[in-house]
């Protein structure tokens, strides 16, 4: 697991009417305070589990064919996009710090002004007609996996008053089959908003939420091209990535 960054928010923004703190643990409980949809899309009864049956644990791996800009969110259209230029790369481990190969990794984000190139998302900030912010990786052997990408900007939600997201990029990993599905979310380090973020901080332990911001890579940054982050994703056990969905 690679040393993620440490530092604590110092900021004195107040946290959004209804947060309240979580209890331990590593991934978020499906209903929190302060995050406004939670309440309204929270199962209000325990979930029934299912049984898998034959064809969700027989079917084929879900890496498809990756095209050769599939994971360089920069050069997927005629012209150049617009930002800071940055390269997001890490490992998939499991809980033992065993590399997880042949994993399918997706990501999507907002663009540099922190807009989303989505039908619902008309907050008035510049679209970039050259970046539409989804990309996707097969991890290798060694469970790596790199993308280029822009650094994505900061945006307005309207869960609360003055209410800002961090920048942040989803992550989505998926196993055999679309019932072996982690979403998460990657952070960038030393970020002002993470205080007031009733998504960041729905994370229960405060060490887990520094799981998901990434350390910013020197060595790894391309000279007079892009800036490098690491984001290494560990899939279980003490150490294990927050995710959306609680497993163990």
């Amino acid at each position: 697991m690679t040393e993620l960054a440490k530092s604590q928010p110092t900021t004195s923004i107040p946290h959004p009417a209804g947060y309240r703190p979580a209890a331990e643990g590593n991934h978020p409980s499906l209903s929190f305070g302060g995050y406004r949809s939670t309440s309204l899309r929270a199962p209000s009864q325990a979930p029934v589990v299912l049984r898998h049956r034959l064809t969700e644990v027989t079917g084929p791996l879900l890496t498809g064919d990756i095209g050769p800009n599939d994971n360089d969110l920069t050069t997927q259209h005629a012209g150049e996009a617009i930002g800071q230029r940055i390269v997001v790369f890490g490992r998939v481990l499991d809980s033992d710090g065993r590399a997880v190969p042949n994993t399918l990794v997706e990501v999507w984000q907002a663009n540099a002004a922190g807009r989303y190139a989505h039908a619902v998302d008309n907050w008035p900030a510049p679209l970039d007609p050259n970046f539409t912010g989804g990309g996707r990786v097969v991890t290798d052997a060694q469970g790596n996996y790199s993308f280029t990408t822009i650094r994505p900007g900061a945006y307005p939600w309207g869960n609360h008053h003055n209410a800002w997201r961090p920048a942040h990029i989803h992550f989505s990993l998926f196993g055999r089959s679309f019932t072996q599905r982690l979403v998460t979310q990657m952070y960038f380090p030393d970020d002002p908003l993470f205080d007031q973020d009733p998504i960041f901080n729905s994370v229960p332990d405060p060490a887990a939420r520094q799981r998901m911001v990434s350390t910013f890579d020197l060595s790894a940054t391309r000279p007079e091209w892009a800036l490098a982050y690491r984001f290494d994703i560990v899939l279980r056990g003490r150490e294990q990535t927050p995710f959306e969905e609680p497993h163990e």
